[in-house]
């Protein structure tokens, strides 16, 4: 057993929950697939799914690759070390899924996969697993499952709603930022899922401080240190002085230095098309930064997807409880061929073993 294993199996409830994500996806066959590539990685992981589905997956990758896994339904997270060799142990979450067309957008699919993200995020909650995994799901199918679902426009919405209910408190009140990481890119969004024009309007000093804020308590728990913090600027240049806007002037830079009368290890802001090289680690350099704070989504998903999704890993910061999830989507085109790769799955594995 791995050393990350063994320190996880010292907790009272070790199990993390894998939730199939849209079932018309990718999600049931890249979560087969890992079974049968780690299992010593997976020993204490199950699906919260269908089996159905699950079953119909691993007879997609015995096709492709010759692996000989079934799944096989458990009643209660204990069973999996008790399960048989070569066995992928589900958790059916509800009554079973309908038929779903592969990849074809689906309000069946849609609201399964919210219905398996709810059931692991207040198990999660409760203490009774010790973190989520979550595959893929597709937002247009999530929005047509209808209520509550339509009102979340992805995962980490949706998750921030359910910590916050389960506190007792607001939304507002249960502040979450998305993100990405691989070995050699961290980064962090101050939006999420907003249009542009939205996401531009989002950049203010209490949502830029906010976001160093909880970069620096997550990541000192992750690196045992204070992180290096480097945060962009939202124009070209970082503005040029105020030629090219002065969001830099009277927004991020007053919130930076907010944040270092706090103790944060912040700086900025750095020119957006140079600061992520900066901050990558490469073979033969050391990165001058531990992570980036980008303005808006594609600002900072583009540089770390571009260095390979297939290591890719997506974290909810600020929950009160571990979630991680692969760096890609749920790759319709592909779905029940046994094409897909399942390495960003694995390392979200890794990673949420390691925060557990």
């Amino acid at each position: 057993m791995s050393a990350l294993n063994s320190s996880l199996q010292e907790k009272n409830n070790p199990w993390i929950a894998i939730t199939m994500g849209d079932a018309a996806g990718i999600g049931p066959e890249i979560i087969a697939k890992a079974f049968a590539q780690d299992p010593v990685l997976m020993r204490n992981c199950f699906v919260a799914g269908d089996l159905a589905v699950m079953q119909a997956a691993c007879a997609w990758i015995d096709k492709k690759d010759t692996l000989p896994w079934k799944a096989a339904r458990i009643t209660q997270a204990p069973e999996v070390l008790t399960r048989d060799p070569e066995t992928i142990p589900v958790m059916q979450v509800g009554q079973p899924l309908g038929p779903v067309s592969l990849g074809v957008v689906s309000p069946l699919a849609g609201e399964f996969a919210g219905r398996c993200i709810t059931w692991a995020a207040q198990a999660a909650l409760r203490g009774d697993i010790a973190a989520l995994v979550t595959a893929p799901i597709h937002k247009e199918a999530l929005a047509a499952a209808g209520a509550p679902y339509h009102h979340y426009p992805g995962h980490t919405e949706l998750l921030q709603a359910l910590a916050a209910q389960h506190v007792n408190q607001p939304i507002a009140g249960m502040p979450v930022r998305m993100m990405l990481a691989n070995e050699e890119l961290r980064t962090v969004l101050v939006s999420i899922h907003l249009s542009l024009r939205d996401a531009l309007a989002a950049v203010t000093f209490d949502k830029v401080l906010q976001t160093i804020q909880i970069t620096h308590q997550a990541l000192s728990l992750m690196l045992g240190r204070k992180p290096r913090i480097a945060v962009a600027g939202l124009n070209p240049h970082a503005g040029e002085g105020g030629i090219f806007g002065r969001e830099e002037i009277d927004v991020i830079a007053p919130a930076i230095r907010a944040a270092q009368s706090q103790g944060c290890d912040a700086s900025g802001p750095w020119a957006p098309d140079t600061v992520f090289m900066r901050a990558r680690s490469a073979p033969g350099r050391i990165a001058e930064f531990d992570v980036v704070i980008a303005m808006y989504h594609d600002q900072g998903l583009i540089p770390v997807k571009y260095l390979g999704v297939e290591q890719g890993v997506n974290v909810t910061l600020g929950l009160p409880l571990v979630r991680t999830s692969p760096d890609h989507g749920t790759a319709f085109d592909i779905a029940g061929q046994g094409l897909a790769d399942a390495a960003s799955l694995l390392a979200a594995v890794r990673m949420a073993v390691k925060l557990a």
